[in-house]
């Protein structure tokens, strides 16, 4: 029988849907986390939920250390560790404010958490404890990402730090956002060259670490996620992105409920999929590119609730070839 283009997760949070995460070298683990405060484990191949935990309050981001042991935060302050093999789960310990984003930076062998404590700590992972607290420039950590040694930090304020993460004790640059509006999120591009960055005023940008003046040609920005109804432009948050292994391409998800793969280096839309349930909160694809992991939570975007008030849903695309390389 030929597998669906895309299958609807069962047994999905019942709060809006924080992050999504594929297991490393697998599209058939998702890990997610929600509002609902738990993190949960699915077999995508099966559709089943395989395992849950919690938090005491709403879970923000998770991420794979290993293909079984994660890492989540939120608002609890805690950052917790889980094996999802024997199901130990121990608290590596807490910032002053909410945990905004975890990620796994492998090339260090540690643990990054982002706060709304305006630092970042990296921990390590096998000693179990924090060994470096950095101030980020009085920003709320919005968004991060991290690629080898390069770890790029969006803040509150519409900062960006550019971090190296062998040498933590200052950042490499801080740039101004070249987006106008509050930052959503932040993911670097797979060969290391820059980032995406995106808004919640339906906008898109390209940046790229190297400051000669050729490479800083190359960047720009672009609309998208924008909706005309009777001649009024609806513009929407980008609230999620992510890229491609492969073709180095790229996904955004935003509050109108639609998903956009792009290519950027040939400034070209290759693809959009149908309309979703309600906002997308989070997109990733796993690791060889198969697979795309869409969440979508209604976020309290309308000033009054839509009638029926949407549930979350979580879908997995397999996604083809024609939708996801540059032409």
């Amino acid at each position: 029988m030929a597998r669906k283009p895309e299958v609807q997760i069962l047994n999905p949070p019942s709060d809006v849907i924080s992050s999504v995460k594929f297991a490393p070298k697998t599209n058939q683990f998702l890990l997610v986390s929600s509002w609902d405060t738990s993190v949960r484990l699915y077999d995508v191949v099966n559709n089943t939920l395989r395992h849950k935990f919690f938090h005491t309050s709403p879970v923000l981001d998770c991420a794979f250390l290993d293909s079984v042991k994660t890492v989540s935060g939120g608002l609890d302050n805690t950052v917790k560790l889980y094996d999802l093999n024997t199901h130990i789960e121990h608290n590596l310990g807490t910032h002053d404010a909410a945990v905004k984003c975890v990620e796994y930076a492998s090339m260090v062998n540690g643990i990054l958490t982002g706060s709304w404590d305006r630092t970042v700590k990296l921990w390590d992972g096998r000693e179990k404890e924090c060994v470096g607290t950095y101030e980020q420039s009085a920003g709320k950590v919005y968004s991060m990402s991290c690629i080898e040694e390069r770890l790029v930090v969006a803040t509150s304020d519409r900062k960006v730090l550019i971090w190296d993460l062998r040498h933590m004790s200052n950042y490499i640059e801080r740039r101004e956002s070249s987006l106008k509006y509050q930052t959503r999120t932040v993911r670097c591009f797979p060969n290391k060259e820059g980032y995406v960055m995106s808004s919640i005023e339906g906008r898109v940008a390209l940046e790229y670490f190297n400051p000669s003046p050729e490479w800083q040609k190359k960047k720009f920005a672009f609309k998208c996620h924008r909706l005309k109804q009777n001649e009024i432009e609806q513009i929407y948050p980008v609230n999620a992105i992510s890229f491609h292994n492969v073709y180095h391409t790229f996904a955004t998800g935003g509050s109108d409920g639609f998903v956009n793969i792009w290519d950027g280096f040939n400034k070209k839309r290759l693809c959009q999929f149908h309309m979703y349930d309600s906002s997308i909160s989070s997109l990733c694809f796993s690791e060889d590119g198969s697979a795309l992991a869409i969440a979508c939570s209604y976020m309290d975007e309308a000033e009054t609730p839509p009638e029926p008030y949407p549930e979350p849903t979580l879908y997995v695309r397999y996604v083809s070839e024609q939708e996801t390389r540059p032409k």
